[in-house]
């Protein structure tokens, strides 16, 4: 994903927030690092995120006064129950001083607006399915499973038979499902769990 970007001027100091998607720690690392260098005139890139559920979360303040920047986006991340999720704002010294409390509001303020222009997507997990049944079946279910609010169709495999890898909200009544539309010819076989968007 794109980062979504949204800037500000507070006494005469831009702060742009980027908003990015990620996954890890690593894609983290990585995603800042090709952000210093991208803008790397800018007087500070101060960053906060969330993962893994809201079980790792961690800032920077990148040399502004200790909790100014970092914490308050890290806050506003929190606060809307975001996760996988990476906020980096930079700031372009305006040379007027904004003091504690002006930081805290403008940092805290550049993620907020930056959260407002990509807007949220809900995440759920739901369980995995591998549904296989023979071609002369295949074609009508595929149309029948994408029409599903319940189903999230990611993959259609094509080898002896023709593999649905999918997510859906209801395992045991989508098997059944399946079943009542193939007359009993599918197989369904758990595969795990996953994350999808709402």
């Amino acid at each position: 994903m794109d980062a979504v970007v949204a800037e500000s001027v507070v006494t005469r100091s831009r702060f742009v927030c980027s908003l990015f998607r990620v996954g890890s720690e690593a894609a983290v690392r990585e995603r800042i690092a090709v952000h210093r260098r991208e803008f790397w005139e800018a007087s500070h890139h101060c960053t906060a995120y969330v993962l893994d559920e809201g079980r790792v979360a961690r800032s920077s303040d990148d040399g502004e006064p200790a909790g100014t920047a970092g914490l308050p986006m890290l806050e506003v991340l929190r606060g809307r129950e975001l996760t996988d999720v990476l906020a980096i704002v930079t700031r372009y010294f305006g040379g007027v001083k904004l003091g504690s409390g002006g930081l805290v509001r403008a940092y805290g303020g550049a993620v907020s607006a930056a959260v407002e222009a990509a807007g949220v997507v809900e995440l759920a997990v739901w369980p995995r399915l591998l549904v296989r049944v023979d071609y002369g079946v295949a074609g009508s279910l595929e149309g029948l499973l994408r029409l599903r609010e319940d189903v999230r169709l990611a993959e259609v495999g094509f080898g002896e038979v023709v593999t649905f890898d999918l997510a859906c909200a209801d395992a045991e009544l989508l098997a059944s499902w399946v079943a009542g539309q193939s007359a009993g010819a599918a197989e369904v076989e758990p595969a795990g769990s996953v994350r999808v968007e709402l």
